[in-house]
């Protein structure tokens, strides 16, 4: 047996855990533009939900989400959010992430209409920040996501990497 053959036997499969179920709202967006192929909209985040096993709560207003939207359509996400836990906890949630598809999906999800999540691609990774000590193992996990922009805000289902 090789080194990669035992790797493979110990590391060769990745487990995730439920973590939350997030719905996002989103109020203005403003665009700032930028450059050809790296323009900039900062999105602000009205609010919204998580909902969970290990937590649950509310998504505070204040937000931002700051994308660059590439030359190929692409939309680089750099989101930075407050939860508030209905235990009271305060946690500070950061992810980034890509959405991209193809043109013709990109454009009804630009107007505001409902699509198959399936015909495009929308991935984050997460980190989080708290001093709640019922949530302080929060500050040692990686969390990934899968995400759907509805009309309102995205929805987002996040699991920890086990």
């Amino acid at each position: 047996m090789t080194r990669l053959d035992q790797m493979d036997a110990a590391l060769g499969t990745l487990q995730t855990r439920p973590l939350f179920a997030m719905n996002v709202a989103v109020g203005a967006i403003h665009d700032a533009g930028g450059p050809a192929g790296a323009g900039r909209r900062i999105s602000d985040i009205a609010g919204g939900t998580i909902a969970g096993e290990r937590l649950s709560g509310t998504i505070l207003a204040g937000g931002t989400d700051w994308q660059t939207i590439r030359a190929d359509g692409a939309a680089l996400i750099d989101a930075r959010i407050a939860l508030r836990t209905d235990d009271d906890a305060l946690i500070a949630m950061h992810y980034t992430g890509i959405r991209h598809g193809p043109p013709d999906i990109l454009a009804e999800i630009a107007r505001g209409e409902e699509v198959d999540p399936a015909a495009y691609y929308f991935r984050i990774v997460a980190d989080f920040s708290t001093s709640a000590p019922r949530y302080e193992w929060l500050n040692r996990i990686v969390a990934v996501g899968i995400g759907h922009r509805l009309p309102e805000g995205p929805i987002y289902r996040i699991f920890e990497i086990a």
